[in-house]
């Protein structure tokens, strides 16, 4: 397609209050709307953090913009990759953005709950499965008077128990289920893991720098095995200068 087709393709796709963000991958871009929802650094984590090969089947559940999907398969182009996404508007955007960087064939979003996911794929028919959950659970911190940032951030439409659950009903045994999370509910991640038969084999906690408590922590978990935890070493974002620290840059820029 010619500079200017794909240029008429891209404004047809995108709405007025839209922008397009440049992903840094592949060429990739995403939509975004500067009022509502936008991706965090969390999502570009795990993206890189999850183990993805190129023969898998992967799935993301509550993909929200799409920005996993599109990420996992710059770095990994995996044979198959869904997103599912319960806001018919998040949604909605992410097929726009698989649209715009001409990967339909490759990606599939799905407007859904998460919760049947298992009903609408199969159980075990994924060989990894991804998720960046809601972190707050109900009864704790504001919820935010916009539904969609809500339903986002709090457990609202799913808890963390919930997307385990489903998780380890959609991957295959053997299979991997990667989540990031905050560092404070590391407990109730590793418990709820163990719970669902899924076994955590690799752990890495984030800190912004040197001095910090850890923020965030990213577990990849395998259906059906034996316990065997490696500790990564832990991920500074920031260095003393207050940039990016080098592996960051690398996370983010390849």
């Amino acid at each position: 397609m010619s500079g200017g087709r794909a240029d008429e393709t891209r404004e047809a796709l995108l709405h007025d209050y839209e922008r397009l963000d440049d992903l840094q991958r592949s060429g990739l871009v995403i939509i975004q709307n500067p009022a509502g929802f936008r991706f965090s650094m969390d999502a570009v984590l795990l993206a890189e953090f999850a183990t993805v090969r190129p023969r898998d089947r992967a799935i993301d559940l509550g993909t929200g913009t799409g920005v996993i999907p599109l990420l996992v398969w710059a770095r990994r182009q995996p044979a198959e990759i869904v997103g599912i996404e319960i806001l018919e508007e998040m949604a909605d955007m992410a097929k726009r953005s698989v649209q715009i960087n001409g990967l339909s064939d490759r990606i599939k979003i799905v407007h859904g709950d998460l919760r049947d996911a298992v009903d609408l794929f199969g159980a075990g028919y994924f060989d990894v499965v991804l998720s960046n959950p809601p972190y707050i659970k109900v009864d704790e911190g504001t919820l935010s008077p916009e539904g969609h940032l809500t339903v986002a951030k709090h457990e609202v439409s799913c808890t963390l128990e919930d997307v385990v659950k489903v998780a380890a009903g959609l991957v295959k045994p053997r299979g991997r289920v990667a989540m990031i999370h905050r560092a404070s509910r590391l407990a109730d991640l590793l418990s709820s893991m163990r719970e669902a038969n899924l076994e955590p084999k690799r752990l890495r906690l984030v800190q912004a720098r040197v001095g910090a408590p850890p923020m965030m922590v990213l577990v990849e978990a395998v259906k059906d095995v034996k316990a065997g935890l490696q500790v990564m070493p832990t991920l500074m974002l920031y260095g003393e200068d207050g940039q990016y620290s080098e592996e960051t840059k690398q996370i983010y820029f390849g």
